[in-house]
């Protein structure tokens, strides 16, 4: 009960609520550039872009395309689904989604709580495959700052999750060894898996109620559950 030392958690998705964010800062970069000329509706629009989305994070995961391209391209195939081919325009709402996304503040409910509930009893750190630059305002506009002692992100690491090597990066970064270690993450493909094959004990965070392809250490639907197992 009491061998973890050094806990990692994802942020997207775990502890900032990246769904609702996003949300958010779609509604602003859809008003501010008039994309219901475009589009047909809101949700037409982002349904779109999820799906382009989704394609080019698998290949940015692999290596296939580069983080500019991922950036800018999300937004261009989806202009260009509904007849607007303007690299220009694309270029922007990539530019806007960076810029605000960060400064929306919704987490999870229990993130402050258990962070606080931890803190003092072991060393925290986020794990992230989100762009660098982007975390660090995240944590800072929504106050978690202050839990964690360390980021670990993707490109600092050079491969993403699920690669076992940005877990051995992230325990060799903080001078740990992988049996002291929790990774706590609501991705079973990345978070799970990843941390599985590396051979370091995992939280699956499933606030969705969603099946997961592996058997994790541990599973739950609350942040603060994570009292019953630290």
């Amino acid at each position: 009960m009491h061998k973890y030392k050094h806990l990692f958690f994802d942020l997207d998705r775990t502890l900032w609520d990246f769904e609702s964010n996003s949300i958010e800062t779609f509604r602003d970069i859809f008003g501010r550039h008039d994309l219901a000329r475009v589009f047909p509706d809101f949700e037409v629009f982002i349904k779109t872009y999820k799906r382009h989305n989704e394609i080019l994070w698998a290949k940015y995961r692999t290596g296939e395309i580069k983080k500019e391209q991922l950036r800018n391209d999300r937004f261009l195939l989806t202009l260009k689904e509904f007849g607007v081919d303007d690299m220009n325009l694309a270029v922007k709402m990539g530019d806007d989604y960076i810029t605000i996304s960060p400064t929306k503040r919704r987490v999870f409910p229990g993130t402050h709580e258990i962070l606080n509930y931890l803190k003092d009893r072991y060393r925290l750190y986020i794990i992230t495959n989100g762009f660098s630059e982007v975390q660090s305002v995240k944590l800072k506009n929504c106050d978690l700052e202050k839990y964690f002692d360390g980021v670990v992100t993707s490109e600092m690491a050079g491969v993403q999750k699920p690669h076992r090597e940005i877990f051995h990066y992230a325990v060799t970064r903080v001078n740990a060894k992988k049996d002291s270690c929790l990774m706590i993450g609501d991705d079973p493909d990345t978070d799970i898996i990843g941390a599985k094959n590396f051979g370091m004990d995992q939280v699956y965070f499933n606030s969705m109620n969603k099946g997961c392809s592996v058997e994790p250490t541990y599973a739950i639907n609350s942040l603060l559950e994570l009292k019953d197992i630290l």
